[in-house]
Parts: structure tokens; sequence; C-alpha cells
């Protein structure tokens, strides 16, 4: 048997030896490279020519596929909320007012809509009373919803509700350039083609280019105003490719692949040239 004191010591070497290990595998995960990294040049934009670099650290499955895809094409509507005075079931009636003072004893009067009369007084209850009236009856409660209106509802659109999904969804990746932050990937989704090339869809929450001019697409090129960003890559067997962005045009489902796209990709500006698969050690 152990004494107390060896017993103390052996879970405190336990208890040291299972921090240790929880550190060790935190530090492992919080130090695992990408997976893939992409490097481009920006183009038709008010910034061309800067150097973009594209760090992914997981893959979106089917499930996050799904999801994304979903919240643009079956955005979830608020239930209409219910006037505050129906809420509370109608607007209360007014109290009675109260019966004055009377000189001589009389039996009081029954309340309005009570079920039987009040009982006589006595004369010399009377007297005793001081001659005080009787309390006028009680109001009653409202029985209709009044004219308070139904509070206003916002509709909830396509833009709004991929928005929130994006923001609720995990980073998996970053896009980086020589603005003073990077942009948060919140969905990186890998579509491989029978020749060996690939589509690589992926989703910032927030829009390139929302606090300064970097990505504004140049000349008179549309401007589309969605608070995030879709971006399309397109690379041969080799890695080598484009790449657009929702910036200059509209956003759909891609029916093939199931995945939020570009609409009309083949029409779209080319904003990021020269994209490269880089080799990830």
């Amino acid at each position: 048997m152990l004494s107390h004191a060896a017993r103390r010591v052996f879970l405190s070497v336990c208890v040291l030896t299972g921090v240790l290990a929880v550190s060790i595998l935190t530090l492992a995960q919080t130090s695992k490279g990408p997976i893939a990294r992409y490097t481009a040049t920006t183009d038709n934009v008010a910034s061309p020519g800067q150097a973009v670099r594209i760090e992914l650290f997981a893959w979106s499955n089917d499930t996050d596929r799904d999801q994304i895809a979903k919240a643009w094409t079956n955005p979830v509507q608020p239930v209409q909320p219910a006037a505050a005075a129906a809420d509370a079931g109608g607007g209360r009636g007014g109290r009675g007012g109260r019966g004055g003072r009377g000189g001589a004893a009389a039996p009081p009067a029954a309340a309005v809509g009570d079920t039987a009369a009040a009982a006589p007084v006595g004369a010399a209850q009377a007297a005793a009373a001081g001659g005080r009236g009787g309390r006028g009856g009680r109001g009653g409660r409202g029985g209709g919803g009044g004219d308070a209106a139904p509070l206003p509802v916002i509709p909830v659109t396509p833009t709004s509700s991929l928005a929130s999904a994006l923001q609720k969804a995990s980073s998996v990746g970053m896009i980086w350039t020589s603005e003073t932050v990077g942009y948060s990937i919140r969905y990186a989704y890998r579509v491989p083609q029978p020749d060996g090339s690939e589509h690589i869809i992926l989703a910032t929450d927030r829009r390139l280019g929302a606090w300064n001019d970097f990505w504004k697409p140049a000349g008179a090129a549309p401007t589309s105003e969605y608070p995030f960003s879709i971006i399309e890559l397109r690379l041969t067997s080799a890695g080598l490719g484009e790449g657009k962005v929702s910036l200059a045009g509209p956003i759909t489902v891609d029916g093939g692949v199931k995945s939020i796209a570009l609409e009309n990709y083949t029409n779209l500006p080319v904003v990021l040239k020269a994209v490269k698969k880089q080799t990830v050690k």
C-alpha cells in the first residue's frame, strides 16, 4: 500500500502527464500546415498585378455543400409576430367609479353584471357605518385586439440567408494580398474533372475589397453588391489556370455539382490570372 504522501505524488505526476499530452496534441493541431496552396495575380480590378496567396486547411464536404446551397435556394422566412395587444389577450376595460358618501343609510346597489343583489343593511348598522355609500363596480376586460398593428417583418432574401450561413461556418482557409488583413474562407469545394483538371469553388464571409477599392472591377464593368464573395478557380491537370469572382456577376447553384457557383462563368472577366497550384510539404 502506498502512503498518503506517495499517493499525492503519484496523482500529481498523472495530472502533469495528462496536461502535457493535451498541450502537445493542441500544438500539433494548431501548427498543421495547409493542405493546398495557390498563387495568382489580380487582373481587371482597380489594383491589377497584385500578388494573391490562397491557403486551404480543409475541404468542405458534401454536407457543407448542401447546407450552403440550401441557404441560397431555400431561405427560411421568420414567423410573423403577433401584435402586442393580441398577445396580451386584448385591452383591459376601465375600472368602475367609486360610490359617493351617502347622507342616509341605504342598501348598496348591486354591481352591474353581478348575479345577486347585496343584502340590505339595518338602521343601526348604517348609523355605525357613518352612512358611507357603496363602491362602484369594476369595469370588464376588453375583448378585442385594439388598434395595435402587427410588428413589421424583414423578409430573408437568398443573399442575406447565404451571408448568415457563411458567417456561421468554420474557417477552412485564408486569402492573403498586400491588404492589411486577409479574408477568411468559409467554403472550399473541390470538383475533379474527368481529364484530370479541377474546379475549385471558394466563398468568403466578407466581400473582397469591403473596406477599399482594391478589388473594384475595372472600367465600366457592373458591380454586384453581395456582402460576401464567391471565387471559382479552374485549373488544368498541371495545376495552372485562372479565377473569376462574384464582384462583377451573379451567383447561382450549379445543378451539375449541386454547389453554389458563378452564373455564366465564361462571360465574366478574369480577376485572378496566372493561378498556380503550389507544392505543399
